[in-house]
């Protein structure tokens, strides 16, 4: 009697069927770090201490009270008194909060005359700088790299909990024979089963290989139950086709469900699933280029949807170079290699033989021949997915801007999405130049408080402002910070310490001394600027000044007295032509989520009472509500 295939489904009906009817294991292990790489972290992993854990010097110099300094210049040179010597990377004693190069200074007997004051911090690689402890080093969902250990190492870690998945790997046949055994007259060497250990190993799995079981329906059940019982996952290679001797799809009758044997796709339409004590039970092919295929397209979107890493897919657009030719009503997969000549990529066709594991050695890539399809003309402009490069960019967010820790726990969660962010720090102003120049995806913003946005310098000049779309990622309170609490018509009697022009605290200040009729000029130490907010309490904390303006949560972790002038918004601005992008759709949808607004009210300094509303800029240049959906799909 011949043997038949019960039906042949559907590719994207499999493909679903088989995520949709296994949930994930949900299983973690704790592994040494330094054998983490390719795995997948389970747990968000933070710091165990500051890096580096004190202040050290970033020069050769000598440390000095930035205080002491304050009068130097080159009409009035001031000789230290209380300094002390060190060298790039010596620790910067606690009663010091500055270093002068040693060009900078000149002798004068057994002390140093200097010419130019120093500023609080300078040269000076603050205790955290690197990384703070409890900071976040990597988010939950990360594939470690072996660049990842060493800093991993550096911040103390030693262990590391990874998503952990057991696989079991039954090969079948009595004609193989293992790896290293030179095959005989009808005999093939069993490669496919190795084949599968390497590539979902380097998908983070436990890979066990069974021995090779003869062509026997009680041998192959009998390792076939073990399996079941200690593996998520098991996968048999070979016995699934419709031959007098293929004996897996009946076995797997016997002890389980059967879900499906055969799908419409080329190569590894034999392939089966099935279920046995609620295990998925997956049937390999026997030919080497249709157990890839069953490999890359059955079992890694099942550890996919589980948690673990996509296979890098990395498409180009080629033209093809020769006629390809498909059967009707099958998806299939065809091995290409992609060449440039000139400036246009080609893509030549090897065979198509399921046995032909060179084609896949010689191809660096593949194209997907959709069942509706017969095949291309030669000419053809048509994707293919590169094989050889590890890369992975349509999951990647391109972020530039200012960074604050709220988008560190939106970073973990893009993570659970399969979504990866890419975030550099140059500031606002390179932010805003960097969506107008279309270099990234989007530009997080610190912006004043909608009362103070219309005197807001870098974006106001932004010839693109109308076409930016702002998700509100959360407010922040600024004002005075003191010892003495200090409020606003205190500072004209006080020692000022500035942020740099064109910030969103330096907006704010000039707008409230505006109103209130105070001038700036009258202030001791208006001109006096440092970067950024932490700059500002270092130097109040250490004597520099009497006041500045940061944030509320820098005032307290220096432990200064505060006094509210207005607040922050932190923003995700981006194009309005990227509101259609699924990447920025999915940041604004994990920005409304009510798991995110929960994070940033547990970490504190985060005000997320309009967190997810999305505005844009109008005629006054004040931001107003605005909603994603009145925009077709395709804008502009």
């Amino acid at each position: 009697m011949v043997k038949r295939y019960l039906e042949l489904r559907a590719l994207e009906e499999s493909i679903t069927l088989i995520k949709g009817m296994f949930p994930a294991p949900g299983l973690t292990e704790k592994v040494p770090v330094v054998k983490s790489v390719g795995r997948v972290v389970a747990v968000p992993v933070y710091a165990k201490y500051s890096v580096p854990e004190v202040n050290i010097a970033a020069m050769d110099g000598i440390a000095v009270r930035s205080r002491d300094t304050i009068s130097a210049s080159d009409r009035n040179p001031v000789t230290l008194v209380q300094f002390t010597r060190v060298n790039t990377g010596n620790i910067v004693p606690p009663e010091y909060d500055a270093v002068i190069m040693i060009e900078d200074v000149w002798e004068a007997g057994e002390r140093f005359q200097i010419r130019k004051s120093a500023v609080p911090w300078q040269h000076v690689r603050p205790a955290g700088e690197d990384i703070k402890e409890n900071k976040l080093i990597l988010p939950r969902g990360h594939l470690i790299r072996p660049f990842d250990i060493g800093a991993l190492v550096t911040y103390g870690i030693t262990t590391i909990d990874v998503l952990s998945v057991n696989i079991g790997i039954i090969p079948t046949g009595s004609e193989l024979v293992p790896l290293g055994v030179r095959p005989g007259p009808g005999q093939v060497v069993e490669s496919n089963t190795v084949m599968a250990q390497v590539f979902l190993s380097e998908m983070g799995a436990n890979c066990t290989r069974y021995s090779i079981v003869p062509d026997e329906p009680d041998e192959i059940r009998k390792t076939l139950m073990k399996a079941v019982e200690e593996n998520d996952l098991v996968l048999i290679s070979a016995g699934s086709s419709a031959g007098t001797r293929d004996f897996t799809e009946s076995v797997i009758r016997s002890l389980g469900d059967l879900v499906f044997h055969g799908v419409a796709v080329k190569p590894g339409k034999p392939v089966m699933l099935g279920k046995i004590e609620g295990i998925p039970v997956l049937g390999l092919p026997g030919y080497p280029l249709a157990a890839q295929t069953v490999l890359r397209e059955f079992a890694a979107p099942l550890l996919e949807s589980w948690g673990f890493p996509a296979v890098p897919h990395y498409t180009v657009r080629v033209r093809l170079a020769h006629p390809l030719t498909s059967d009707l009503g099958f998806d299939e997969f065809v091995p290409i290699f992609v060449g440039r000549i000139g400036s246009t990529l080609f893509g030549t066709p090897h065979g198509k033989g399921a046995f032909a594991q060179m084609a896949t050695v010689k191809a660096n890539g593949y194209t997907h021949i959709p069942a509706p399809v017969e095949g291309y003309e030669a000419g053809t402009e048509l994707d293919v997915v590169l094989t050889t490069d590890p890369g992975s960019i349509e999951r990647t967010v391109i972020l530039t801007g200012s960074l604050d820790p709220a988008l560190e726990e939106l970073a973990s969660l893009a993570h659970d999405t399969g979504l990866f962010i890419h975030a550099t720090n140059p500031g606002n102003l390179s932010g805003i130049r960097a969506l107008c120049t279309n270099s990234c995806h989007a530009a997080p913003l610190v912006l004043p408080a909608q009362s103070f946005l219309p005197t807001y310098q870098p974006l106001m000049q932004c010839k693109d402002a109308e076409d930016l779309a702002f998700v509100h990622i959360a407010s922040v309170e600024i004002g005075i910070a003191s010892i003495d609490g200090l409020g606003l018509h205190d500072l004209l009697q006080a020692r000022f310490i500035n942020t740099r022009k064109e910030t969103p605290s330096r907006t704010v200040l000039d707008a409230v001394f505006a109103a209130e009729g105070i001038d700036p000029a009258l202030l001791n130490g208006y001109t006096q600027e440092v970067h950024g907010p932490p700059a500002v309490a270092a130097a109040i904390r250490n004597g520099f000044a009497d006041a500045g303006i940061c944030t509320s949560s820098i005032a307290k972790s220096n432990g200064l007295r505060f006094v509210p002038l207005a607040h922050e918004d932190y923003e995700l601005a981006f194009r309005m032509k990227m509101i259609n992008d699924s990447r920025i759709r999915t940041l604004i949808s994990l920005i409304q989520s009510p798991q995110f607004s929960a994070i940033l009210k547990k970490s504190g300094g985060h005000d997320t009472s309009i967190t997810g509303s999305i505005r844009r800029l109008d005629s006054t240049r004040t931001l107003s509500p605005f909603s994603p959906g009145s925009i077709p799909v395709g804008y502009p």
